[in-house]
């Protein structure tokens, strides 16, 4: 399956070759666990916590940084991933699943706080942003959260 993995930086943000590659890498990874059987497209925007808190203060009202954070294009439900010609740009011919944006300054930040690497850091995040763009959430700190970190973890051990 061919999808389209669009990686931006901005505001200096340093994300090399192989940072680049491994995000590619989760997301495929991501999609293909979820059996996602049409082709998709995914924007990610690599930044630090200045401009992960500009992004989330515009479109979500909060006023602080975070590590990551998912727009998605549809409102899908947990666990079913899209699939028919509704969610098919006409002239991609990819379904646009949707944005994320991912603080790399949280990136280590977090890697060193929970003492792994920044790789698994940022693998972990690139997944968990997956996760929302195909309708899982973890607002409540029950059966969604726990769904939603089950997951995580099976697709993070096919990461490796």
């Amino acid at each position: 399956m061919k999808h389209r993995i669009t990686i931006s930086a901005d505001r200096g943000s340093i994300a090399g070759f192989s940072e680049r590659r491994y995000i590619k890498k989760c997301i495929w990874t991501a999609l293909r666990a979820q059996k996602v059987r049409i082709p998709c497209e995914i924007n990610v925007l690599l930044t630090d916590d200045i401009g992960i808190h500009e992004i989330n203060k515009s479109m979500r009202n909060v006023d602080k940084p975070t590590d990551v954070l998912s727009f998605p294009m549809f409102d899908l439900t947990a666990g079913i991933p899209p699939a028919g010609e509704e969610y098919i740009d006409e002239e991609t011919g990819l379904c646009p699943l949707g944005d994320m944006a991912i603080s790399m300054e949280r990136v280590y930040a977090q890697a060193e706080q929970f003492g792994h690497s920044r790789a698994r850091e940022l693998g972990y995040l690139t997944v968990h942003s997956v996760l929302h763009l195909l309708g899982y959430d973890h607002l409540d700190e029950g059966e969604q959260k726990a769904q939603m970190r089950e997951r995580e973890e099976a697709i993070m051990t096919v990461v490796g």
